[in-house]
């Protein structure tokens, strides 16, 4: 999903602009006033009571559809523990990969004015990928493996250090949606709340980061005047972003669960429009914001 280029460096001046030198002196004071110790912050509980709400039941793979009306409440709350260490489990994962593609890019030439932001950022990625990890293994034993589809990488470095930080932001605000969710829900147990109210404080400043960063060099492809590119750029996000949503619906969970035919039931869900709407919802922010700075391009009829 984030693989790395082996070339990085960025041509002289693309990232040199005042307001985003002036982005990244505000963004890292935030995260100098804000740091924390993630291994005092937090209260972990013996136990989290198996039968009560691990995720809401509104954030379930298997909400709005008729799958979720032949399951029991008991089931659903079953899901509802398998389906949020699937979360933090995705979180493992992209975590540790978006860290690979970024240290690959500190200090690297042109991205100076960025990477005074970088140590922050693998700092508190570092610490996500710690405490959502001892969530999965303290309360479940495990985490789900990287299941992640893997798509092309771009073999031109400079399309590629676009597509890093376009993944990398597309990842974040996804979780984000959720991490929002279920830090507000008061159904949840407190622990629960806590790790995603971080994670949504500190997500909040990588998404101001990666949005700045993404539009600066989507600004320096489009001096290209490669339309056909443009568009490829575009229609490649656009499955990275349906192929990102593809892992929320985890026949591991399904199957621990205790779901008879966890891949039927997903083939199911996946086709569904009540899950396309939802999908679609929580990718909105992104694909608005996407659209708007045309980094998503309208989908062409082929010829």
């Amino acid at each position: 999903m984030l693989n790395t280029s082996t070339s990085s460096a960025l041509p002289p001046g693309v990232l040199a602009q005042p307001a985003f030198a002036r982005a990244i002196d505000r963004l890292s004071k935030l995260s100098v006033d804000g740091y924390y110790n993630p291994y005092r912050s937090f209260a972990w509980p013996d136990a989290i009571d198996p039968a009560s709400w691990w995720m809401p039941p509104e954030l379930l793979s298997v909400w709005g559809t008729d799958a979720a009306d032949t399951l029991d409440e008991a089931t659903l709350r079953t899901l509802a523990k398998w389906e949020s260490i699937n979360f933090y489990s995705l979180n493992v994962h992209g975590i540790r990969e978006l860290l690979q593609a970024v240290i690959a890019r500190l200090h690297e030439p042109g991205y100076e004015v960025a990477s005074r932001f970088f140590h922050h950022f693998v700092g508190e990625e570092n610490d996500h990928m710690w405490f959502f990890a001892e969530f999965c293994l303290r309360y479940a034993g495990k985490l789900y493996p990287d299941r992640q589809v893997r798509i092309e990488t771009a073999p031109d470095p400079l399309i590629e250090n676009f597509l890093v930080f376009a993944r990398i932001t597309i990842f974040e605000e996804i979780v984000d949606f959720y991490n929002t969710a279920m830090a507000a829900d008061e159904r949840l147990d407190p622990a629960i709340r806590k790790i995603n109210q971080v994670h949504h404080v500190d997500e909040s400043r990588h998404i101001a980061f990666g949005r700045k960063l993404m539009v600066l060099l989507h600004e320096d492809l489009c001096r290209r005047g490669d339309e056909a590119l443009l568009d490829r750029v575009s229609e490649y996000l656009r499955r990275y972003m349906t192929a990102s949503i593809r892992g929320f619906y985890s026949p591991d969970a399904y199957r621990d669960a205790g779901i008879a035919d966890p891949l039927a039931l997903r083939r199911g869900l996946l086709s569904h429009p009540a899950r396309a709407a939802f999908d679609a919802r929580v990718l909105r922010r992104t694909t608005d914001f996407m659209t708007a700075t045309g980094i998503l391009r309208p989908v062409r009829e082929a010829a």
